[in-house]
């Protein structure tokens, strides 16, 4: 490696994602239980701009963290857990000195996976700096790999977001090279679904009852969970046939089965607890109806909250704002909602 030197800048924009394939169960080190599939987001991004200096220190990381310009000690601490979690396989973090300031396009807490963004931008320009440290260039592919590989350890759905399009995450018969240790692009997907959209329903933006990590802890002693893994395997490879045949009747069956799953393991597990609000199940009644009137193919999803996605084609984009502006948006909190569609992945800023 490379002796003291200068000040250095890197700044990379990543995306949100939206788990269609829901993955709730982890073990070892940051693996799931189960693979999932996501859509990557286009408009709800992170972008992070890392100043790196190497050399000066010996007993680093040293951090100066930001969110958006000011001091943000908890998401520090959470950066710095990481950076100690990895410090073996990344030496060059004892003599590095960083500045990041970090900034989301979306609320926080609007129901778009802000650790997925943020964690993977972090991650992207953390290895611009050790590869530009001790001097050499890797190929995209394995780039990107790497970058999720790493960005799974920080926050799993991360991994997902160093690809566009629909993405797989953990092992699964029917993708061959899948892995739980990083995440690669589904290539297979019908014209229909390569241009969908998502409308996120912002029901609440009050902070979740249970976070995400302490929700997929409760799974180890759930009394479903061997069965959910099971079901969730035999969902995905339903979800790569349809994605492949472009059956979007069947994509919006399965869908809003997998996001009404995840939300009975919730309810099911000990303690149980409930993250959806009457106004979740409002929105859901009335998508469930518009369909079945209009013969759209809309369908909801649901993360770990009480936010609703609703994806469809971007052909119908017209006819479903319309119904969203003159149905739903009254029952969004403060009458916000977010108009996104499937993005293409990363982007290096600087």
């Amino acid at each position: 490696m490379s002796s003291a030197m200068a000040w250095k800048k890197v700044a990379w924009r990543s995306p949100s994602n939206i788990a269609l394939i829901k993955y709730w169960g982890k073990y070892g080190r940051q693996l799931p239980r189960n693979p999932s599939i996501s859509m990557t987001l286009k408009n709800c991004y992170t972008d992070t701009e890392m100043e790196y200096r190497f050399g000066n220190v010996s007993n680093g990381p040293v951090l100066d963290f930001r969110f958006q310009g000011k001091h943000d000690e908890v998401f520090a601490a959470r950066i710095m857990h990481y950076l100690d979690d990895i410090s073996a396989e990344k030496p060059f973090l004892k003599n590095l000195e960083m500045r990041v300031n970090s900034s989301n396009s979306f609320p926080h807490s609007a129901g778009v996976a802000s650790s997925a963004s943020s964690m993977s931008a972090f991650v992207l320009c953390m290895l611009v700096a050790e590869n530009q440290i001790i001097g050499v260039e890797k190929d995209m592919d394995d780039f990107l790999r790497e970058a999720s590989s790493f960005s799974r350890l920080a926050s799993g759905s991360a991994a997902r977001s160093l690809f566009g399009g629909y993405v797989i995450w953990g092992e699964s018969a029917f993708i061959p090279h899948s892995s739980s240790r990083f995440a690669m692009p589904v290539t297979e997907v019908a014209p229909v679904f390569q241009r969908y959209r998502d409308a996120v329903m912002i029901v609440s933006s009050k902070k979740k009852t249970m976070a995400s990590t302490r929700g997929h802890k409760l799974m180890e002693d759930h009394p479903f969970a061997q069965e959910r893994y099971g079901q969730a395997r035999v969902n995905l490879s339903r979800m790569i046939e349809i994605l492949r045949n472009g059956d979007q009747m069947g994509f919006a069956e399965l869908l809003e089965h997998e996001a009404l799953t995840l939300h009975a393991l919730m309810m099911s597990s000990i303690p149980g607890y409930i993250e959806i609000k009457p106004n979740t199940i409002n929105i859901i009644d009335k998508i469930r109806e518009y369909r079945d009137k209009s013969g759209v193919p809309l369908a909801f999803t649901l993360d770990a909250g009480p936010n609703v996605h609703i994806l469809y084609p971007e052909e119908d984009k017209e006819e479903v704002i319309y119904f969203i502006k003159h149905q739903l948006k009254d029952l969004c909190e403060n009458k916000k909602w977010i108009d996104d569609e499937m993005g293409t992945g990363p982007e290096r800023l600087l």
